[in-house]
C-alpha cells in the first residue's frame, strides 16, 4: 500500500511538471510619454510600451497576474487564442472588469502555436499603449516543423500609432463630422483641389451622390511605431542571412503597407497558422492581423523593412543588418480624386452600392488600386551617380565603392519591375487539410456590413450592437457565413476564441485565420465549427468603428454560467450600451454683430441639437431653436423631430413680418412648438420643414462646411420667413477659425469661431 502512495505521488509530480506553469505579472500604471515632441498621458505596462511580449510553448499552462494600478477598470484580451469562454477578456461579455487596485488572474492551456498579440478591451486603452507580442512557440518534434523556416532567426516586430489626442475626443470628433483629420493628412478633396487637378465633375457628382470626400483611414496619428519607436536597427545579421519576422498589427485603425529594401518578402504564416510559403514584393496587415514573413540579408548592409501608414503621411522601420542603409522605395502620396471617381461609379443615387461588389473576393481586385501612383507607370531607376535611396554611414567607410556598386545595381534591378506581386488572401494555402467534419450540419448565416460616414455610425445589417440579440449557435453544428461590405471602408473583422477557413479557392486547404479584412464591395465566405462555449465577440478591429456599433455576439445555446459574470444579463446590457454613446458638439461665433453658438447631443439615432442668435441690440434682439429628432432609414437622411422656438426682436411700431405663405409672423416675444422633419438632399443641402402650433409654416434649405478650398468652408441658409444668411470660415486650428457672415436680421459680421 506504501507503494503505491509513492506512485501516485510521483506520477501527480510529473503530471503537473509536464504542464509546466509559466506565469507573468504584469503591472499597469498610468504614464507619461513623448512619442511626437510632447508629453502625454499614456497606460505602460511594467513599465513599457508595447507591453512586455509573452512567451509560451503549446503545452504550457498559462498563468497570468494582472494588477491594476490605474484610477479606472482595466482588462486584457488574449488575441487569437483557443482558450476557456471565462479567461477571454472581454469585459462585462466573458468577466467584469478588473477594478482599480485589483488583481485577476488568467490562467488557460496553451494549444497551438504562432504569432499572435494581446491588448486591453477596455475603452480606448489599446490605442494609448495596452499592447504588445504573444509568441506561441511549437513544441518540440512537433510534425509541422519546418526547416529553414521554424529554425532560423526571429524579430518580434510590434505595429502600432500614436495620436496627441484623447481617444474618446477623437471618437467624439469623428461622430460630431470633423474635418481637422483630413486638412491635417492633406485629404480634403475641396472645390479649389478639386478644380485644380481637373476633377470638378467628380466633386460635384460625388456630393450630388450625397457622400463626402475619400479617405482609407479615419484618423491622422501623431507618429506610427514598430516596437515602440519611429525607427530602429539590428545590426547583428550578415550577407546571407535569412531572418523571419513576426509581425503584428497592434494599431487602433491603422493599416500598414509592409516593403524590403533587401529584395522580395516571403509569406509562411498569417494570424498565428502555417501557410504554404509565397514570395511577394509587398503586403498591407490589417487591424489587428499577424504575419509571419521571411527576409535575407543579400550583403553586408543594413536593410530597411518598412512599414508606411495605408494613408502614406508616414512610415515607421527597422533595418536589418549593419552598414550604409539602403532604404526601401517610398510609397507616393495617394490620389484622392481618382478614389472617389471611383467611389460615385460604385454608388447609386439612393445611397445603395451597385453589383459589382458580388464579383470581388479575397481582395483579389483592390478597389483602392486607383489611388496608387507608383501602379500607373513603371518607377523610376536608381541613379548610381546620385546613389538615391542609400544613407551614407560616414562612421563606417570601410565598405568598397564597389560593395556600393553592387548594391546599387541589386536595387536597380527590384526597383525597375515593371509589375509588382501584392500578397492577397487568394495566395495564401494551408499546408495541412483544414476541411470540416463530414455530415456535420451546416448553418448559413449571411452579415452586411453597414455605415453611415456622414453620420459615423458603423453597424451589421444596418444594426449597431445595441439594437440586436446575440447569435445564437448550436456546438457540434458548422456556421458558414456570407459577409458582404456594403460601405467605402475596409472592415478587419475578428472572431474571438476561433479560427475560420476562408473559402478563397484553396479547397480542402483553405487557409485558417482569425481576423478577415474585408474590402470595400467584396463578398467573402468563410466557416468553422462551432466547438467550445460560452459568448464570443465578432467585431471590427478598427477601435472606433467598434465603439460605434460595427459588433455582434454568438453565443453558444446551453452554455455553462461563467462564475466571473454574477449578473449576466445586466452586464451584456452595458456592453450594448458602450456602442451607443451620447457625444456632445459645441460652436459659438463671437462676432461684431451677435454671438451665434450651437449645441448638440447624439447618438446612433437620436439629435438633441439647440441654436441661437444673440443681438447686441434690441433692434437685433435674440433667437433660439432646439430639436429633438430621431433618425430613420438606411442612409439616416431623414430625421422627424419635435422643436421648440423662442424669438424676440423690437420691432417698428405697427411692422408686422409676413412669410411667402402670407401668414403674420411677428418676432416680438414668439414662443412657439413645431413638428417638422430634416432631409439631406443631393449636393448635401438639408431641406427643413415644421409647422408650429399656431399653425404657420417654415421651409428651409441649409449647408454648413462646404469645402471651398483645404481650409476655407462656406454656408448658407434660406427660409420661407424671408430669413436668409451665408458665411464663411477659414479654419485655424482643431478648435478656432477666423469668420465672416451676413445675416437678415442681424446684418454683416467678423469674429473668431470656437468649437469643441
Amino acid at each position: 500500500m506504501k507503494h503505491f502512495y509513492v506512485i501516485a505521488i510521483l506520477m501527480v509530480s510529473l503530471s503537473v511538471k509536464a504542464q509546466n506553469i509559466v506565469r507573468y505579472d504584469l503591472h499597469v500604471k498610468d504614464t507619461i510619454v513623448n512619442f511626437s515632441n510632447k508629453e502625454k498621458m499614456a497606460i505602460a505596462v511594467n513599465g513599457q510600451i508595447p507591453m512586455p511580449t509573452l512567451t509560451f510553448t503549446e503545452g504550457d499552462i498559462a498563468e497570468i497576474h494582472v494588477y491594476n494600478h490605474l484610477k479606472v477598470t482595466t482588462s486584457l484580451h488574449w488575441h487569437g487564442l483557443y482558450l476557456p469562454n471565462k479567461e477571454d477578456g472581454v469585459p462585462f461579455l466573458t468577466q467584469m472588469p478588473i477594478q482599480p487596485g485589483e488583481e485577476f488572474v488568467y490562467r488557460f492551456p496553451i494549444i497551438q502555436s504562432g504569432t499572435h498579440w494581446y491588448h486591453s478591451h477596455s475603452g480606448m486603452q489599446e490605442q494609448i499603449g495596452m499592447y504588445g507580442m504573444l509568441i506561441l512557440k511549437k513544441k518540440q518534434n512537433d510534425p509541422t516543423f519546418r526547416t529553414g523556416i521554424d529554425d532560423i532567426p526571429q524579430v518580434n516586430v510590434m505595429l502600432s500609432e500614436w495620436t496627441n489626442y484623447n481617444p474618446m475626443n477623437i471618437q467624439r470628433m469623428l461622430r460630431n463630422g470633423t474635418d481637422w483629420f483630413a486638412i491635417k493628412k492633406g485629404a480634403t478633396q475641396s472645390y479649389a483641389e478639386a478644380i485644380r487637378e481637373g476633377h470638378f465633375k467628380t466633386k460635384i457628382t460625388n456630393e450630388w451622390k450625397r457622400m463626402l470626400a475619400m479617405d482609407v483611414s479615419d484618423v491622422y496619428y501623431d507618429a506610427f511605431l514598430l516596437n515602440g519607436k519611429a525607427e530602429s536597427e539590428l545590426a547583428q545579421f550578415k550577407a546571407g542571412d535569412k531572418v523571419r519576422l513576426r509581425i503584428a498589427n497592434g494599431g487602433a485603425s491603422s493599416y500598414f503597407w509592409l516593403q524590403y529594401a533587401g529584395g522580395k518578402m516571403t509569406v509562411v504564416a498569417n494570424d498565428g497558422n502555417d501557410v504554404l510559403p509565397v514570395e511577394v514584393d509587398r503586403l498591407i496587415i490589417g487591424v489587428s492581423e499577424t504575419y509571419d514573413v521571411v527576409v535575407t540579408i543579400p550583403m553586408n548592409m543594413s536593410y530597411e523593412f518598412l512599414a508606411t501608414a495605408e494613408d502614406r503621411t508616414n512610415t515607421t522601420s527597422l533595418f536589418l543588418g549593419s552598414g550604409h542603409k539602403m532604404k526601401a522605395d517610398r510609397l507616393p502620396r495617394l490620389k484622392y480624386f481618382e478614389g472617389m471617381q471611383m467611389m460615385n461609379e460604385m454608388m447609386n443615387a439612393n445611397g445603395t452600392m451597385n453589383d459589382m461588389g458580388m464579383k470581388m473576393s479575397f481582395q483579389k481586385m483592390d478597389m483602392n488600386a486607383v489611388m496608387y501612383p507608383e501602379l500607373a507607370k513603371k518607377k523610376p531607376e536608381v541613379s548610381q551617380d546620385k546613389e538615391e535611396n542609400i544613407e551614407m554611414d560616414h562612421s563606417k567607410m570601410e565598405h568598397s565603392k564597389m560593395q556600393m556598386d553592387n548594391a546599387n545595381e541589386a536595387h536597380k534591378k527590384h526597383s525597375s519591375d515593371s509589375k509588382l506581386k501584392t500578397l492577397n488572401y487568394a495566395m495564401l494555402k494551408s499546408p495541412q487539410p483544414t476541411s470540416l467534419p463530414e455530415n456535420t450540419p451546416i448553418r448559413e448565416l449571411r452579415l452586411e456590413l453597414t455605415g453611415n460616414m456622414n453620420r459615423y455610425v458603423w453597424s451589421m445589417d444596418n444594426k449597431v450592437m445595441s439594437e440586436t440579440d446575440k447569435i445564437l449557435i448550436k456546438k457540434g453544428e458548422v456556421l458558414r457565413i456570407t459577409l458582404y461590405n456594403n460601405s467605402m471602408m475596409r472592415h478587419p473583422m475578428h472572431l474571438h476564441g476561433h479560427d475560420f477557413r476562408i473559402l478563397n479557392g484553396q479547397g480542402d486547404y483553405a487557409p485558417l485565420k482569425n481576423v478577415l479584412d474585408i474590402m470595400p464591395m467584396e463578398t467573402n465566405v468563410i466557416e468553422f465549427e462551432a466547438n467550445t462555449d460560452g459568448d464570443w465577440f465578432f467585431h471590427c478591429h478598427i477601435l472606433y468603428h467598434m465603439m460605434a456599433g460595427m459588433n455582434r455576439v454568438f453565443s453558444y445555446e446551453n452554455s455553462a454560467p461563467n462564475p466571473y459574470l454574477p449578473n449576466k444579463e445586466k452586464a451584456y446590457k452595458i456592453l450594448q450600451s458602450e456602442s451607443n454613446r451620447f457625444y456632445f458638439s459645441a460652436e459659438n461665433d463671437f462676432a461684431t454683430n451677435g454671438n451665434d453658438g450651437k449645441m448638440e447631443w447624439n447618438n446612433t439615432r437620436w439629435r438633441l441639437a439647440t441654436e441661437w442668435r444673440l443681438g447686441y441690440t434690441d433692434t437685433n434682439g435674440y433667437e433660439s431653436e432646439t430639436h429633438i429628432g430621431r433618425y430613420i432609414g438606411k442612409n439616416q437622411w431623414l430625421m422627424p423631430f419635435v422643436g421648440f422656438d423662442a424669438r424676440y426682436r423690437k420691432l417698428d411700431s405697427g411692422e408686422i413680418e409676413e412669410n411667402l405663405f402670407r401668414q403674420k409672423s411677428t418676432k416680438d416675444k414668439r414662443i412657439q412648438t413645431s413638428l417638422g422633419f430634416a432631409y439631406t438632399l443631393p449636393m448635401l443641402v438639408t431641406f427643413q420643414t415644421e409647422i408650429y402650433h399656431d399653425g404657420n409654416i417654415r421651409m428651409q434649405l441649409m449647408r454648413e462646411d462646404i469645402p471651398v478650398s483645404k481650409r476655407l468652408r462656406m454656408a448658407f441658409m434660406v427660409n420661407t420667413d424671408k430669413e436668409y444668411s451665408a458665411g464663411l470660415k477659414y479654419i485655424m486650428g482643431k478648435n478656432a477659425a477666423l469668420a465672416t457672415h451676413y445675416d437678415s436680421d442681424m446684418g454683416f459680421g467678423f469674429g473668431v469661431t470656437l468649437n469643441y
